[in-house]
Order: C-alpha cells, then sequence, then structure tokens
C-alpha cells in the first residue's frame, strides 16, 4: 500500500476543484469593456461577426412589418425578422407615444438578451419640430425658429425634445433638416431655417447640440442640396456648380460635421448633376468623411437605394443599386430592402467584403459613441408623464411662436390694431379655421388646438363682429368660396387672411389681390 501525506491530498483536492473554473473562465469581449477605445471595440465586435450579422446592420426594420392591424406589437413577427442576428434600425413613427415607449423596450431587450451577440439596435422617430408620436408637445416649425434669430432657442427646444424622446425610448431622430433654401416652390421649405448658410448653420449647431446633450443622437439631413432642385419639383436633380456647392447647398452639413459630434446623416434622394446623392462617391466619402472627417454612419433617406433602379435608372436592379449605394458610402438601407442581398454578393465575388466591413464599422461606431451598449434603453414607464407635454415645454413652445413672428411691412402705422377703433373684422383664408401645426406632427384636428378664428373670437368678444369666409381650399381650383370672402372683406373695417404654405400659389395671390380690391 502506497503511503500519501494530507497536505498532498489537499492540495490535489483544492486544484481538483478548481480546475474546471480556471479552464473555462472567459475574458470580458473587448466589445463590452466600456473602458476600452470605442475604435478597439468596432474592430472587435466586427472580428466576431458573420457576414449576415454584418448585412443585418445595415438594415432597417419599418413598423409595417412587426406591428399588427390594430397597432399592436407581434413578438412573433419581430422575432422571425431580427432572429439570432440583431438589426440596425427600427422605427415606430404611427405609435402613440406609451405605444412607442413600451414597444422599444420590448424590442431592445430581445436584440440584446435574444440574439447571439447582443448588439443593441437604433430606434428611430422623427422630431422636426417636436416628436410625432401623438401626446408629444409640439413646437414650431423649423422656418418658424429661423425667423426668431435665436439659436439659443434652438438649442432648448431640442433639449426638451430630447426628454420626450428618451421617455419613448427614442435613441435616434432623423432630424434636424439643415438644407439651405432657395427654391420656394419646393414642397419641403418649412422643414428649414430659411436660405442663408450661416443662419441655418448656426441654428443647426444648436440644434444637434440639443439632442446631444439631451442624450439622443441625431442626424443631418437630407445631405445634397436638395433645397433647389429644378422647377421645385421634390425629386429633381439639382443643377449647381462646386463654388456654389460648397459655399452655399452643403456649408452647413460641413459646419455641422466639423463642430459638432454627430453621427448620422441621412443622404438625399434626389440627385446632384444627375448624379444620385445616394450613390455619389465624392459626396459620401470624398467630401463627408476625407475632406470632413465625418465618423459616424450614413443612412439613405426611405426608399433612396431602390430608387436607384426603379428611378434615377443607374442600376439595372436591386443587386446593381446596392453595390453602388454600398461602395459609394451610403451605410444603412432604410424602406427598401436591396441590401438583403449582399450576404450573396459576397459570396459570388460580386462585392467586395471590405464595403460591407466599412459600413458595417460605422454602425456599430454610431452606437457605442451613443453609448447604447451601455444603457440601451429610454426612460422607465413610469416616467413618461412627468416628462411628456409638460407646462416647461408648452411655455418654451408659445416663446417660439411669439419671437418667429416677423412684420415685413407696416403701412401708415396700421399695427397693432385697436380695438377700441374697430367694429368688424373678417377672417378669410382656408387655414384661418383649422389648426396648422406643419408637417411632421401627430395631430391636425383642431381639438389639440386653438384655431386663428377661435383666437380672434375669444379676444373680441361682443366688441366686435367677427366674419368668417374660408374663401377656398388648400389643394384643389375651386373657386366656389371667392364671393363669400370678398362679401365678408367688404363689411369689415380689416381683413386678416390665413393662407399656408399648402394652398396653390395662385390661390393665395389671387385672394390677396381679391381681399385688398374690395377694401380699396
Amino acid at each position: 500500500m502506497k503511503k500519501t501525506y494530507p497536505i498532498l491530498r489537499l492540495a490535489l483536492a483544492a486544484f481538483i476543484s478548481t480546475a474546471p473554473i480556471l479552464s473555462y473562465a472567459q475574458p470580458t469581449p473587448i466589445y463590452k469593456n466600456p473602458s476600452q477605445p470605442i475604435e478597439a471595440r468596432v474592430q472587435d465586435l466586427l472580428g466576431r461577426m458573420t457576414i449576415e450579422e454584418k448585412t443585418a446592420q445595415l438594415r432597417h426594420i419599418h413598423e409595417g412589418s412587426i406591428l399588427n392591424d390594430d397597432r399592436t406589437l407581434d413578438l412573433d413577427k419581430m422575432k422571425n425578422i431580427i432572429g439570432t442576428l440583431g438589426w440596425g434600425a427600427v422605427e415606430g413613427l404611427t405609435l402613440t407615444g406609451t405605444e412607442m415607449a413600451r414597444y422599444t423596450r420590448q424590442i431592445q431587450q430581445y436584440c440584446i438578451e435574444n440574439t447571439r451577440l447582443g448588439i443593441p439596435i437604433f430606434t428611430v422617430s422623427e422630431s422636426l419640430h417636436g416628436a410625432v408620436q401623438d401626446g408629444a408637445t409640439i413646437f414650431p416649425q423649423a422656418v418658424a425658429l429661423g425667423c426668431t434669430f435665436n439659436p439659443g432657442l434652438a438649442y432648448q427646444m431640442t433639449k426638451a425634445i430630447s426628454g420626450e424622446l428618451k421617455a419613448m425610448g427614442v435613441n435616434q431622430v432623423l432630424s434636424p433638416v439643415i438644407d439651405v433654401i432657395h427654391e420656394l416652390r419646393w414642397g419641403r421649405v418649412e422643414e428649414s431655417f430659411g436660405e442663408d448658410p450661416f443662419l441655418v448653420s448656426q441654428m443647426g449647431v444648436h440644434e444637434i447640440n440639443g439632442y446631444i446633450d439631451g442624450g439622443i443622437s441625431p442626424m443631418l439631413k437630407v445631405l445634397g442640396p436638395h433645397g433647389i432642385p429644378t422647377s421645385g419639383l421634390n425629386l429633381a436633380s439639382t443643377e449647381a456648380g462646386e463654388r456654389d456647392l460648397r459655399e452655399f447647398y452643403l456649408k452647413p452639413y460641413e459646419v455641422a460635421v466639423k463642430r459638432t459630434g454627430v453621427n448620422a446623416v441621412m443622404t438625399a434622394y434626389n440627385s446632384t448633376n444627375r448624379i444620385p446623392n445616394t450613390a455619389s462617391k465624392w459626396l459620401l466619402t470624398d467630401l463627408l468623411r476625407t475632406e470632413w472627417g465625418f465618423k459616424g454612419y450614413t443612412y439613405s433617406d426611405w426608399g433612396a437605394v431602390s430608387m436607384l433602379y426603379s428611378f434615377h435608372k443607374v442600376a439595372a436592379d436591386a443587386e446593381e443599386a446596392a453595390k453602388m449605394a454600398l461602395e459609394a458610402g451610403t451605410d444603412l438601407e432604410a424602406s427598401s430592402d436591396c441590401y438583403a442581398r449582399i450576404p450573396e454578393m459576397v459570396r459570388s465575388g460580386k462585392l467586395d467584403i471590405k464595403y460591407v466591413d466599412q459600413a458595417c464599422s460605422r454602425v456599430l461606431y454610431a452606437k457605442f459613441k451613443a453609448g447604447l451598449f451601455e444603457n440601451p434603453y429610454g426612460l422607465p414607464l413610469e416616467e413618461y408623464d412627468a416628462k411628456v407635454h409638460t407646462e416647461e415645454h408648452i411655455a418654451l413652445s408659445r416663446r417660439i411662436s411669439e419671437e418667429s413672428v416677423v412684420l415685413a411691412k407696416n403701412d401708415n402705422n396700421l399695427l397693432p390694431l385697436d380695438i377700441n377703433s374697430l367694429r368688424s373684422i373678417a377672417v378669410i383664408g382656408p387655414n384661418a379655421n383649422q389648426v396648422q401645426f406643419g408637417d411632421y406632427t401627430w395631430s391636425r384636428d383642431n381639438k389639440d388646438g386653438i384655431t386663428p378664428l377661435q383666437g380672434i373670437r375669444n379676444l373680441a368678444g361682443n366688441r366686435l363682429d367677427v366674419h368668417y369666409a374660408a374663401g377656398c381650399d388648400l389643394v384643389s381650383d375651386n373657386r366656389s368660396g371667392f364671393a363669400e370672402a370678398v362679401a365678408a372683406a367688404k363689411k369689415s373695417d380689416v381683413v386678416l387672411l390665413f393662407m399656408g404654405s399648402a394652398a396653390p400659389l395662385w390661390h393665395a395671390t389671387t385672394a390677396i389681390a381679391l381681399a385688398v380690391k374690395a377694401m380699396t
């Protein structure tokens, strides 16, 4: 019988009991370590990903594919789409604020806990002048904010909006618009701050900083000189020389990229000098990244990649469109499915994987930069009411509205009107009895605001006769209301016209001319 020693037996037992722990313990991956540089985290994560996982980061889930008809989240649809891959972004623009808050948390939790690598998703909304979700505070439109010439208000507005977005679980917004407007027929004039590149730059920088300081990732849009399309048509090409592009139309983007920490840029779906912006290497790589030093990701305007073959006709099919956009520098595709073909294109040798790695690394960089790996969720749902549509935000909205008023002319000191010297007032126009918050808002219902007509009636009380006539509508050539408008003007001391950018230009000028003629 062999002799053994108690001390050796004890040591051997200790070794055996700890051996499994020593042999199977794994260090924390670099990409999950917040103390590591972002670039190192990106490269570590990218090196662990399959081609399918990389491609998924370059795609966007739209609400229609994961919601039921009653706008409830379909968990099975969501799981089938995301699977174990993760995804780039998801939106829910038609949801109410509370629905958004619930669903974004569910989607985010699934991406983190049920995918192989646990990569968080960008939860996307619009907030051009307030979150588009029902119940959010509505602020004045961008063109009104520009009229204040007060960049501090731009910062305060987006800082306030950020709190509401966080309560809804949103972390990426498709705002602000920093186009320079030189074509008044363009249907998106209201979305930007004006015609001067310096003003647009200053307002844009302050809005961006308000979002970032509020914990939200903003997105510049739409890169490309979109504010001067041929004949004012939204999808038409912009024709401009390089000097005008650099000094006017693209100047706000350069300023914003160089002076802020913005990490997302949307590509315009029109073209510049007949080259589609979403497939422009000069715009998205040479200028944006090489010259300006942008490190974040680019996001296609909705459908812009598929438009390369369906509208611009520069690509033969979806596969070629994906190749053109990706190689030019469009990283994430929204509202079309051309990028779904990327894995097969790489395997067949039609697409160099370096472009996929490049795009994916940019998306991941923006997610790390936004802090999503450490703080993927918004505010707790129980904080919603305390953050959304607060009295402070309503007061700020009113202040911006008051400062946006511009008096262009005041012949014979007509203004301010003296209610004691008037007997009657005509209120005329298609927007006189309609709340008009502007596009990208959740309501056009009079119950959610006070119309100009109602406000004037409230102020006038029994002291004035208020004669109202719509005169025309916003969308047709129907002139049947003109006579009523002229009659209202003739029996009134003063006429107030409420037209609006949605009215055809001919209607607006004709109605004004008729009203002025009736008064003279």
